[in-house]
């Protein structure tokens, strides 16, 4: 059996993935890859395997490290320190904000997608001259502001000589990091441990030793490594037991440990050092260690020892090593190591750093640490780190003494973890500040930070609650508070006790003081519309008219629902358009994704699929990387409008199980609606009929506008007259109120149906849905007046309505209603001339389209890089096929083939 030399171990799937993902950046393809294991299977020596030793290939390293994960960047900081002489050659925004973010120069707070551009377009420069291969080792660790860039830039070099590798280790998971290609290193078969084993040792070894070794690696090729160094020459010799089993991981830490405690207190106290400051920067370590009394033989003594290389920048044998000898020193000794690295640290070029050397090396409360702490709090603040702004507070509120601050320094953490997307941190020092003494002020900012906690981590049945017991705790601002706690229970479903206890709390709401805002107003007229008074509707449109109105853009869930409730496809779009806008204004990347798929949703309505493809592919590129849960609506009225059942059926399916594992009454709700819509499209009336009913049974919000009119066409065809008629007067009467040309021109369409002379009532359908600019509607409108005048005698007219009908529902590439025109103009003894072939605009994908009509405006691809988030370079590469897709050649035929094509 012929012994391993190190590599071999590894799979070969495993390498040879890893190989092609390195080949492809040295072949012009960017792309990144997870490789996942337990501590010790082998994720750094298989990344060193594959990226060692590539002469043709600029290396960039970086090691995550628990210490690490308070500082905002830091591993981008390390990753990047060769390239910072580039940076001046970035576009000045992308400049200015990198440099803030890596505490190069002061500035204001840098937008997290900005500093994600300038690490892409960063790398993008480097891998002109040679390709780049980035390995980020023990990600797990990474601070949550490197993470999140560094996600960004993985999933958008497939244009760029670029490649990102990220090892992670088992258990853990970086939500950052979901959807990359993934690599999971499994333990060794037995062959292949005994071999390695045999490799890793100086002579034969006992047969019972050689078994128990084997048993209590199981596979895992480090501890194979590590478990014979640490039974020494005697303990291999024979009949020697190996205590009580234990994970891999920390037989190889305890193994790491023995070797530590062999060495001399100074080559001891040294790797500690390493330890305590992950940054590897040999001038800083022989500093403390000076101050630290260590001498100089440490250094030589602690490289022999295997477990250290000292040079350049000193690097642990492997990860495992740093938090081996970190947890094993004391607390004390711990202090006395952090006290030295605070004091041989700049405080000039490194305050943040030795303001958190000075927190770790603290015993006991301390005003000036603390006060430091506070400081370092605002510059990660303004650097854009909420995360380690939530740090820095809570480092500085364990280290206050008076308990009352120590309370309102644990809000003021609260508040950061919250932003940063930490919420069970954030709720942690909501707790801790309520344990202190906190006045009526801070127990309602306690309970609004609780709410939104709840809200952001899908939980907006728990935020209601809290969002009342702050309305009861602040009677001045409680009808804000309130009407906040009906939009989470009116977004989980009206029919939830969420949604009932914050109706009733809001009926029992003090009177506005004062002059009344929009936000009072709007408060009392939605408490009227629930209670069912149809007089609300025109006040509730009237309110919501002026979008510009903070109160209502605070409330973008709730308008946006209101707005297809009552009928308002123009508001809809207004208050959406207004979102995406405030969000790019503001670098609001939580809203603006949610903005985006509002729009999807009003470009759907009006019959425009394309554009809804491009903004819900616009959407879904900050999102993956913001982690802001998606948002179906769009979608699921996309492909009932398309009306392929095997696109639809499954997306119904997959959303209706995702909505009842997270109780959202109302997106079941939307999604039985959408159900409908294609089953009525597709001339299936009795599954429309159930969608419908299923649609209403809880009164949701825009239900009334989307399942309704569903409810009256499919009862009247399927011959059920009373619940036709039933169900057409309920929404006739809110028809009535909401008084739009869409709400007036459905209603005359299902009135039509219903009547014995409806010839005005079809004409005033169309003429109505035509002014309001509902695509969809207007289509329907033309078919049921076609289909009518056919069963009339008179076929001309009835051609002429029907063929407006056909070419209006193959236009937008709604399949189920155009094959019912089509039947309906056979029927009149015209065959219906073959749909023509797909335009080449339909070619396009969402992607590609947004692109392409950006860059018709006459927008740089530089330009609509940062627009979208992506690089130049991936601009170019979508460029060359929307190219090819229209048959053209150069940027100036963009608007002129996509207005000829459209």
């Amino acid at each position: 059996m012929a012994p391993l030399t190190g590599s071999e171990y590894f799979p070969p799937a495993d390498r040879d993935a890893l190989a092609a993902l390195v080949a492809d950046a040295r072949a012009g393809r960017g792309g990144a890859a997870v490789v996942r294991g337990e501590a010790g299977i082998g994720k750094t020596t298989l990344l060193r395997h594959v990226t060692d030793g590539l002469p043709d290939v600029r290396l960039l390293r970086v090691n995550g490290a628990e210490f690490e994960a308070e500082f905002a960047y830091a591993a981008v900081h390390q990753l990047t320190r060769p390239l910072h002489d580039r940076i001046e050659r970035l576009p000045a925004t992308q400049r200015d904000d990198l440099s803030v973010a890596l505490g190069l120069r002061d500035g204001g707070t840098p937008s997290r997608f900005a500093v994600g551009l300038a690490l892409l377009g960063l790398l993008a420069d480097a891998a002109a001259e040679r390709p780049v291969v980035c390995v980020v080792d023990d990600a797990q660790w990474l601070d949550r502001a490197s993470a999140q860039v560094l996600a960004f830039v993985a999933r958008r070099v497939v244009d760029d000589p670029v490649a990102l590798v990220f090892g992670l280790r088992d258990p853990h998971a970086v939500a950052e990091l979901a959807g990359l290609t993934e690599l999971t290193l499994s333990r060794l078969p037995d062959r292949t441990a005994r071999q390695l084993l045999a490799a890793g040792l100086p002579g034969p070894l006992d047969e019972q030793v050689r078994e128990r070794i084997l048993a209590e690696a199981r596979g895992n090729p480090l501890a194979l490594l590590e478990l014979p160094r640490r039974l020494g020459p005697a303990g291999l010799a024979g009949g020697f037991g190996l205590p009580t089993p234990v994970s891999p991981a920390n037989r190889i830490e305890q193994s790491y440990q023995e070797r530590a405690a062999r060495l001399s207190p100074g080559a001891r106290t040294l790797l500690l050092v390493a330890a305590a400051e992950p940054l590897g920067d040999p001038a800083l370590l022989w500093r403390a260690a000076d101050l630290l009394g260590v001498g100089p033989d440490a250094g030589p003594e602690a490289e022999t020892s295997e477990l250290i290389e000292l040079g350049g920048q000193s690097r642990f044998r492997h990860p495992l090593v740093r938090s081996a000898v970190y947890t094993a020193a004391s607390p004390a000794e711990r202090r006395r190591v952090h006290g030295a690295l605070a004091e041989a640290t700049d405080p000039v070029t490194a305050p943040d750093r030795r303001s958190w050397h000075r927190a770790q090396a603290a015993s006991r409360p301390d005003a000036d640490v603390a006060a430091d702490l506070l400081r370092s709090a605002e510059r990660a603040r303004r650097r854009g780190g909420a995360a380690a702004e939530a740090a820095f507070l809570e480092q500085a509120a364990a280290l206050t003494a008076d308990p009352r601050l120590r309370a309102e320094r644990s809000l003021a953490a609260a508040r950061a973890a919250l932003e940063a997307g930490s919420f069970e941190n954030a709720v942690a020092l909501v707790e801790a500040a309520e344990r202190g003494p906190i006045d009526t002020a801070g127990r309602v900012e306690a309970e609004l930070l609780r709410g939104r906690a709840a809200f952001f981590r899908d939980g907006a049945a728990d935020a209601v609650g809290h969002l009342i017991r702050a309305a009861e705790l602040d009677p001045g601002r409680a009808r804000l508070h309130l009407l906040d706690a009906l939009q989470a229970g009116l977004v989980v479903g009206r029919a939830s006790l969420a949604a009932r206890d914050a109706l009733a709390a809001a009926r029992r709401a003090p009177a506005a003081a004062g002059e009344p805002t929009t936000a009072d107003h709007l408060l009392d007229a939605l408490v009227g519309y629930l209670d069912g008074e149809l007089a609300a509707i025109p006040r509730l449109l009237a309110l919501m008219s002026d979008v510009d109105d903070p109160h209502l853009a605070r409330r973008l869930s709730l308008t946006a629902l209101l707005a297809v409730e009552l009928w308002d496809i123009a508001l809809e779009d207004r208050l959406a358009t207004r979102a995406v806008d405030a969000a790019r204004a503001d670098g609001a990347l939580m809203i603006l994704p949610v903005g985006l798929w509002m729009r999807a949703m009003a470009a759907v309505q009006r019959g425009d699929l394309l554009g809804a493809s491009a903004l819900n592919s616009e959407a879904d590129g900050i999102a993956e990387v913001t982690g802001v849960p998606p948002h179906w609506y769009g979608r699921l009225f996309a492909a009932a409008l398309r009306g392929a059942p095997a696109e639809a059926g499954p997306l119904f399916d997959r959303v209706l199980a995702e909505s009842h594992a997270r109780r959202k009454g109302m997106l079941t709700a939307t999604t039985h609606a959408a159900a409908a819509f294609c089953a009525n499209g597709l001339a299936d009336h009795r599954a429309a009929l159930g969608s419908a009913r299923l649609a209403l049974a809880e009164g949701d919000l825009s239900t009334s506008s989307l399942a309704l009119p569903e409810l009256v066409e499919a009862a009247v065809r399927c011959g059920e007259d009373g619940l036709a008629r039933e169900a057409f007067a309920r929404l006739s009467e809110h028809a009535s109120a909401a008084g739009t040309d869409w709400a007036l021109g459905v209603r005359a369409t299902l009135a039509a149906l219903l009547s014995d002379r409806p010839e005005a009532l079809h004409a005033e359908a169309v003429t109505r849905l035509d002014a309001a600019g509902t695509r969809v509607w207007h289509g329907r409108a033309l078919l049921h007046r076609g289909a009518w005048l056919r069963r009339d005698g008179r076929r001309q007219e009835a051609r002429e309505a029907l063929r407006a009908a056909h070419e209006l529902f193959t236009a937008m590439g709604a399949e189920g209603f155009a094959e019912r025109a089509r039947a309906e103009l056979a029927a009149t003894g015209e065959q219906p001339r073959p749909p023509a072939a797909l335009g080449a605009v339909e070619l396009l994908t969402g992607q590609e389209l947004n692109i392409a009509r950006l860059v018709a405006t006459g927008a740089t691809s530089r330009e609509v890089a940062d627009r979208l988030f992506l690089s130049p370079r991936t601009i170019d590469a979508h460029l060359r096929s929307v190219f090819k897709k229209l048959d053209i050649t150069s940027r100036r035929q963009l608007p002129d083939a996509l207005g000829r094509t459209a």
